[in-house]
């Protein structure tokens, strides 16, 4: 997900969406562990929308 669409998102959606990318992460390096994974480049997409949505989460002022 781009920056922009990101910054739209409420703190509750933020942190959901954090999670879904992590449990993706985790399947995603059991695959590659198990040689099974379709597309390798997913695992660093992936990491990089869990970088991109922490950043953002601890700009958003806290209320």
């Amino acid at each position: 997900m781009k920056p922009v669409e990101l910054r739209k998102k409420s703190a509750g959606e933020l942190a959901d969406l954090l999670r879904e990318r992590q449990v993706r992460r985790e399947e995603l390096v059991l695959l590659l562990g198990q040689h099974k994974a379709k597309n390798v480049k997913e695992l660093a997409t992936v990491r990089r929308d869990i970088a991109r949505i922490k950043t953002i989460l601890a700009q958003q002022p806290r209320s």
